[in-house]
């Protein structure tokens, strides 16, 4: 079929996109390690949308999870079966996420509440309508059209939707690469980066290591320092300490990532006392580090190590290290890959784009499938509101990378 009869049916498709969009909005799917209660409403509302598609297949892997109140974390799969004499050797996913960030501050949500979301001309706002609902609706619809005019796939095409791609994904992708959904020889697109433009196509990305430390001084009255030992300032010299070293140690240059230097930031700090005439016996800070790929987390860890025996052995407090999330980078991806291939033919023929290839220092579901073997390109055209107050999805970008999976999934 000529691709501008397909394009034309994305392009009439485009206010149910939005009313798509708008109703998962509506459904909050924080992670419990945020103080949510999981994907599980969210995912009730995703199955109401792929039965009004009408898709071949629809399964739910559940992975449990005690943690949350239905006890288990939603991966929803629906199957486009396509050419039948193709599918068994030829399969496409396109794999988002359900799971959305914390609204943060509330104060800072000026145009609607996180939760409440609102089509203001071309953007919808809401928590998670650009990271990750903006794609989600985009696979959607993509395959809707060429449902609609019984265009066959040259594939079999898997739309795949994760729990927990925010927190690690042990409950997401992770749970079902294990279970053998995917397998060697599968082409494989994550919409959960790129440009505004639609014209990056990311096939690496930095190694992920957030971790903690936690001193233990002894706390006292704050006039009587001399009797205990302020956790909070051995805990601020060894943070300062731990920076310092990573920056130093870990400063080479890998031009091809966005940002071409690993990244060290510590983020979060716990509150240690509630009031200010205490000495606070304990303190607790979080680093989050994206690393390029050439250094080894195994290593990054000995050197922090052995910053924290210095000031164990300076201070005379107890200091510990805990990982929090870990993810090296496999090996990168080339961009001679077939799916990167093919995904750059389907952005010309779209979108009318010449792609360029890059790494980013962000994590997504693409770093498991590489290191796996499995063909993995990352891409969709955001405007970086991801993670923000005000966060918004484009509806002019919905729909365009919508008509690139409808010609991407033909083939």
């Amino acid at each position: 079929m000529d691709k501008s009869v397909v394009f034309s049916k994305v392009e009439s498709l485009r206010s149910d996109m939005v009313e798509a969009l708008l109703s998962l909005l509506k459904v909050s799917a924080i992670a419990p390690e945020n103080g949510g209660d999981g994907e599980a409403l969210k995912a009730k509302c995703l199955l109401k949308i792929l039965d009004d598609v009408g898709f071949d297949k629809v399964e739910c892997f559940d992975a449990p999870d005690c943690r949350v109140s239905g006890g288990v974390r939603p991966n929803v799969v629906a199957y486009f079966f396509g050419d039948s004499a193709l599918a068994e050797v030829r399969r496409l996913w396109i794999v988002s996420h359900l799971d959305v960030v914390p609204p943060g501050n509330l104060d800072a949500w000026s145009v609607t509440s996180p939760f409440c979301p609102v089509l203001r001309d071309d953007k919808v706002f809401g928590r998670g309508s650009e990271d990750n609902g903006q794609p989600l609706v985009s696979s959607i619809f993509a395959l809707k059209a060429l449902k609609m005019l019984d265009v066959k796939p040259a594939f079999l095409v898997g739309l795949v939707f994760v729990s927990d791609e925010e927190q690690g994904s042990k409950y997401g992708i992770e749970y079902l690469l294990d279970r053998g959904l995917f397998r060697m020889g599968d082409l494989v697109v994550v919409p959960d980066a790129g440009t505004e433009s639609g014209d990056f196509i990311e096939v690496a990305e930095k190694s992920m290591l957030w971790f903690k430390v936690h001193v233990i001084g002894k706390q006292v009255h704050g006039s009587r320092p001399d009797k205990g030992l302020n956790a909070h300032r051995v805990g601020m010299e060894v943070a300062l300490a731990i920076d310092a070293m990573l920056h130093e140690k870990y400063c080479a240059k890998d031009e091809l990532f966005d940002m071409p230097l690993s990244t060290f930031e510590p983020t979060r700090k716990d509150c240690n006392v509630e009031a200010i005439n205490i000495i606070p016996g304990e303190d607790v800070t979080f680093f989050d580090c994206r690393i390029i790929p050439q250094y080894s987390l195994d290593d990054v860890l000995s050197n922090i190590q052995k910053v924290i025996h210095v000031f164990e052995e300076k201070s005379g407090a107890k200091i510990c290290l805990e990982v929090i999330q870990r993810q090296s980078s496999p090996v990168l991806e080339t961009n001679t890959a077939d799916v990167v291939t093919r995904l750059k033919v389907a952005i010309k023929e779209a979108r009318g784009i010449d792609a360029k290839v890059g790494g980013v220092g962000g994590g997504t579901c693409g770093a498991f499938f590489r290191q796996r073997g499995i063909q993995v390109a990352v891409w969709n055209s955001i405007t970086g509101m991801a993670h923000q107050p005000d966060e918004y999805a484009r509806v002019s970008a919905m729909v365009e990378d919508a008509k690139v999976f409808a010609f991407l999934a033909m083939g």
